[in-house]
């Protein structure tokens, strides 16, 4: 059975444009797999704790066991069952949402979801697939914003980095530039939405 982890981190609960594109991502992957089982994780609904002093102690001395990481290691427990991720991801000051980079450091755990050998880091979370729903006010795709991209660039880098390598994009830009070429940029989103494709390995 596939497993699809909605992770959605967007704090505007009502005209978000990745919480109206990444349903419509699920329901395509869904039609795919009529018996996929949905893990929704609402980061804004329900928040992840920063790392805290309890956390960093407990990691640090191997207690894995520890209450202070009980929460990791089921968010780690997520991400590991998942066959596909689909993350809905805002820009907020050219980056990601600071809920959304909690969940990270909960998630990217030495031992866990990666761990260093002879020729460096090796991601434990491979054979999976990310779908990442970006949104952005401006356009950062190309023009001069683009070095300013600060969003992108990391979450690939961090999916890479545990070892998903799979990594398709849903962009939603420019959608602060006023209301045509918003609802133009959600018109081409949704199709792209309807486009997604995935067969398991």
């Amino acid at each position: 059975m596939t497993t699809i982890l909605n992770i959605k981190s967007s704090s505007n609960l009502q005209g978000s444009v990745t919480r109206q594109i990444g349903p419509v991502a699920v329901e395509r992957l869904k039609a795919q797999y009529p018996d996929a089982k949905i893990i929704e994780r609402d980061l804004v609904k329900t928040s992840i704790p920063h790392v805290s002093p309890q956390f960093v102690s407990a990691m640090f001395s191997g207690q894995n066991d520890a209450p202070a990481l009980a929460l990791s290691q089921k968010l780690i427990d997520e991400v590991l069952a998942s066959d596909i991720i689909v993350l809905e991801v805002p820009m907020y000051n050219f980056g990601i949402p600071s809920a959304l980079k909690a969940w990270i450091d909960h998630v990217v755990r030495a031992g866990k979801t990666f761990r260093y050998g002879a020729a460096g880091p090796e991601g434990l979370a491979k054979g999976k697939k990310a779908i990442i729903v970006l949104g952005r006010g401006g356009v950062y795709s190309e023009g001069p914003m683009k070095t300013m991209d600060y969003q992108e660039p990391y979450l690939r880098m961090i999916l890479g980095f545990i070892g998903i390598t799979d990594v398709e994009t849903i962009v939603i830009e420019g959608v602060a530039l006023g209301p045509e070429k918003a609802a133009a940029a959600l018109a081409g989103a949704r199709q792209r939405a309807h486009t997604l494709t995935h067969r398991a390995a």
